[in-house]
């Protein structure tokens, strides 16, 4: 073996044969350096992460809301910033955010508040997605992110799924990849690169990978025609990366029980061979607990370029970082990497990495959260809200006839169900939502506004039901009521109070699930502002409920 990773090969009889030349650490680090992606934690950037883009040690980096976002003109300052410490005549760096919309938003409350994936999903409108792909991409080109980690193309298939929950485009593959493709597109005409993630697919898989290895059960018949849909329709597309979910898929690998990160079988021979993926591969984040310890980034690192990928997200100190460099290095120097495919993949990046150069001209601020983008934000909110169910007839809500009309809203306090959730930054606003609705329809009625816990015990429960006696009506939001049974009886104890219920789904429809008895359920698919107000304008009448529900629901 040569110092290059392989035998050189033999030159033709009539040409005499020169002897390869080992490559210089300066020349290895090129060649392998741009394969990390880093991290940082600060506002600005840190002189270690500098110093990291400047030796040609950094590809790019991932930015986070929590570790480095404020305001869209912060986050515009950032990354010029970063821009600015690449070497003379480098193309650009990859900045990326998963600035997905919904539950999973990256960027700050300056942006417009995307009512999600399974929203779209809802509206079932390909145009709708399209757009709102292009406004994302038009905000993030605006503060200089130059790749978003969006769409997610996983399916949802498990209602206990709670990681994927409103970030899919539900469980019909053929809808989901009519809408993955779709948002592609609207990304990408805005000069930034789309991600189709997690492959091959978490939908099937209720283990969440920041804490343990999924394993898909699934056949590979049945992973082509299902999970793998999506995907291949964004790649046909013309999708400018793929991300590696840490998710096992024993019937493809030969029944070992390994992550997609580390395995050829998955990320080569199933991406690139079978479905023709000729653009850059990325990890997931590299410090989620499927992979194992998280000081062992080096070792992770080297797996993944051996099982074929081309770009690693580490979310390490930087010195951990340094180290996998160093290990990269290492390892091409002793030939232990195979130099051809590391030729194949630094081009493939640097291709990418041209192609954001090319991008146009970098748009103002002013398009960040623009009245155009909250419109399209509002329109596709309207169109997905569903009425599930109405026994009774209640909706649309009407005062009574004689006596004040009051209206209870009851909502769980907002919070992160997983680390790929921002829930959190958002606020309980459903019967603020309620009040701009009635106050905008000249219609006189008090709301009354009750927050509960997200798995109400009996005296939690109790308490609730006391507090909406006597209403006119009571709507009651509920978030993951699968896992969080306190909720289901919550819901259960209201309709048995006397005044009537209205049950919503505030993120997926499974919550249904929870208290099937319910006599008049509708979905929002998130609880961002657009979401809530669409809801409290079809509950009052002021728009129809148009959304159909985008996952496989078994209601009697």
């Amino acid at each position: 073996m040569s110092a290059r990773g392989s035998a050189p090969r033999p030159a033709p009889p009539t040409q005499p044969t020169r002897p390869t030349r080992p490559l210089g650490e300066r020349a290895l680090t090129g060649l392998v350096g741009e394969r990390i992606l880093r991290s940082f934690v600060g506002l600005e950037p840190t002189a270690e992460v500098l110093v990291a883009i400047a030796a040609g040690r950094a590809g790019g980096v991932t930015l986070f809301r929590a570790k480095n976002v404020a305001t869209p003109g912060q986050v515009r300052a950032l990354t010029a910033a970063l821009q600015a410490a690449r070497p003379s005549g480098a193309p650009p760096l990859l900045i990326a955010a998963d600035q997905e919309g919904g539950q999973l938003q990256a960027m700050s409350d300056g942006t417009t508040a995307w009512p999600g994936n399974l929203a779209l999903a809802a509206t079932g409108s390909a145009a709708l997605a399209r757009r709102c792909g292009a406004a994302i991409g038009l905000e993030l080109a605006a503060m200089g992110v130059t790749v978003a980690y969006a769409p997610v193309c996983d399916l949802l298939g498990s209602p206990g799924n709670a990681v994927l929950g409103t970030r899919t485009f539900g469980s019909d593959p053929a809808l989901a990849g009519r809408l993955a493709a779709a948002m592609v597109r609207g990304i990408q005409t805005r000069g930034v690169a789309a991600t189709l993630k997690h492959f091959p697919g978490h939908g099937s898989v209720t283990v969440d990978s920041h804490h343990g290895l999924p394993v898909a059960t699934v056949d590979g018949p049945t992973l082509r025609a299902r999970e793998l849909v999506p995907f291949r329709a964004g790649i046909r597309t013309g999708a400018r990366l793929v991300m590696l979910g840490h998710i096992a898929v024993p019937a493809l690998t030969g029944g070992r029980a390994v992550a997609a990160t580390f395995a050829p079988e998955l990320a080569a021979d199933l991406l690139r061979g079978e479905l023709g993926f000729i653009g850059v591969s990325v990890t997931d984040a590299l410090d989620m607990g499927a992979l194992g310890d998280h000081d062992s980034l080096p070792e992770i690192v080297s797996q993944s370029v051996r099982a074929g990928v081309d770009l690693m997200l580490t979310v390490h100190p930087s010195a951990l970082e340094d180290r996998a460099v160093d290990g990269l290095v290492a390892d091409a120097a002793a030939g232990t990497l195979d130099a051809g495919a590391l030729r194949r993949s630094r081009r493939r990046v640097r291709a990418l990495r041209r192609w954001i150069g090319r991008a146009p001209a970098q748009p103002g601020l002013d398009v960040v959260g623009s009245a155009a983008h909250r419109a399209l934000a509002r329109e596709i909110a309207e169109r997905a809200v569903t009425l599930v169910r109405d026994r009774a007839g209640l909706v649309p809500l009407r005062p009574p006839s004689n006596g004040p009309w009051r209206i209870v809203a009851i909502a769980p306090r907002p919070v992160d169900l997983t680390p790929a959730d921002t829930s959190s930054y958002a606020v309980t606003g459903l019967a603020d939502a309620l009040r701009d609705t009635l106050r905008e329809g000249g219609m006189d009625a008090t709301v009354a506004a009750f927050e509960a816990p997200l798995d109400p015990d009996p005296a939690a429960v109790a308490a609730l039901r006391r507090s909406a006696a006597g209403s006119t009506v009571t709507i009651v939001g509920t978030v993951d009521a699968l896992a969080h049974p306190g909720q289901g009886r919550l819901v259960e104890a209201l309709a048995e109070g006397g005044s009537p219920l209205v049950a919503v789904a505030l993120r997926t429809p499974f919550d249904l699930l929870a208290y099937p008895d319910a006599g008049t359920y509708a979905c929002t698919y998130g609880i961002q502002p657009p979401n809530l107000r669409a809801m409290a304008d079809a509950l009052l009448g002021r728009i129809p409920f148009r959304g159909r529900v985008p996952v496989r629901l078994s209601l009697t």
